[in-house]
């Protein structure tokens, strides 16, 4: 087996230095029973670093680039500019070459692929990197893959994804890209599923966007999507948006954006045993991760496709209790009527006065309150307590 390219399904979930978050994540997918994964392969980083490593330009120019700050926009872009145009001049070894050529002819070079960038630091627990790296879809052709996944490798160095890697203390050096090679699959309808519901953090309430055509257009925020709410096994919530505009695949390759017609732009996208349908797979997949996850998917004839799964990254923090049994918490601050985020004093104090198991979440810290909760006479007490702390906030 090459560490220049892996099959999806021959990726093991300890490589992501070798095929990125998007990589790692597709690959472990492809392993769940029941779960539709486009096939494909993967460049891994072995190959962009083969590509850029003897390349003195590009060092030259990264450590000009690793020197700068936040405010250094200009530069940053000029750059970062100079970094994509020298990789996009580098030719792309011909072990590489090879090992493309030979996994495209067992998927078959006749048809429609998707050219995806996968970043070692990217679809983290802590940092999802969502979008900061090129995707390019309905490429056809040994040779335009080939130049794709150029573009994918110069992505590494768009103005957003090196401000996003500043902002987050990511050194450049340190981070490298591979390039999945996916068949394509041609949806009528597309969207992203959030095991929690990315509005609220309610961890029992999943949130489905769905729209027409492929994903490119939700993701890019160029339409409005249905939203459907599903929370155990049940449709609690639908909101059908006017849906206007549609990314579709042509033909001869490439995507472009297509009017819906009239008495479509109001339709709901997906019925109601789809939705349970896929509200069920997010639960599986999420079970699989062991933490909430953002999936997108395509829905081709009556299939779900996956294409990608992440950890959600904006969720509000919630404790890890030892056992298993439900919990009430209360937060210490809202008590004393402050309801802004404590300050590292102000926490260390809470901690020294604060009794109970306690944990902290979002700047504040919150106190176990479910052993109060157990006897009548103290939860009496207790909520009557609570309810004068609340009339006086």
């Amino acid at each position: 087996m090459s560490s220049l390219v892996l099959g999806l399904h021959e990726i093991e979930n300890k490589q992501l230095l070798l095929v990125g978050g998007k990589g790692l994540n597709l690959g472990e997918l492809s392993k769940i029973p029941g779960i539709k994964v486009p096939e494909g392969f993967c460049i891994t980083t072995v190959g962009y670093q083969n590509a850029i490593e003897q390349n003195e330009s590009y060092r030259a120019l990264l450590d000009q680039l690793s020197l700068l700050k936040l405010e250094d926009r200009d530069q940053i872009g000029e750059i970062s500019s100079q970094i994509r145009q020298v990789i996009m001049e580098i030719e792309i070894p011909s072990n590489v070459v090879n090992e493309v050529t030979h996994y495209l002819s067992q998927y078959g070079e006749e048809y429609a692929y998707a050219v995806r960038s996968s970043a070692t630091a990217e679809d983290l627990p802590h940092a999802s990197f969502a979008g900061q790296q090129d995707t390019y879809l309905n490429i056809f052709g040994i040779e335009a893959i080939l130049q794709h996944i150029s573009k994918c490798w110069a992505s590494l160095f768009t103005d957003r994804a090196v401000i996003y890697r500043i902002q987050n203390g990511f050194d450049h050096k340190q981070v490298y890209l591979s390039v999945i090679v996916q068949r394509m699959v041609f949806p009528k309808t597309s969207g992203i599923l959030f095991t929690a519901d990315p509005i609220t953090s309610n961890r029992k309430q999943l949130s489905i966007d769905a729209s027409f055509g492929l994903g490119e257009a939700l993701v890019s925020g160029l339409v409005s999507a249905d939203c459907y709410k599903v929370q155990q096994d049940e449709i609690v919530s639908k909101m059908i948006s006017t849906k206007k505009l549609a990314i579709y695949a042509k033909k001869e390759g490439g995507t472009e954006t297509k009017r819906i017609s009239p008495d479509l732009q109001k339709s709901q996208t997906i019925t109601e045993p789809q939705i349970l349908q896929l509200a069920r797979l997010g639960r599986q997949i999420e079970a699989y991760f062991g933490c909430p996850q953002d999936i997108e998917w395509c829905l081709v004839d009556d299939t779900f496709y996956i294409v990608q799964s992440r950890p959600i990254t904006t969720l509000y923090p919630t404790p890890e209790p030892s056992d298993q049994e439900n919990h009430v918490y209360v937060s210490v601050g809202h008590q004393q009527m402050m309801t802004d985020p404590l300050k590292p004093l102000g926490m260390s104090i809470y901690e020294l006065t604060s009794f109970g198991p306690r944990f902290k979440a979002g700047g504040r810290m919150f106190v176990d309150v479910t052993h109060i909760l157990a006897t009548p006479d103290n939860r009496e007490k207790f909520l009557d307590t609570m309810g004068d702390t609340m009339i006086r906030s």
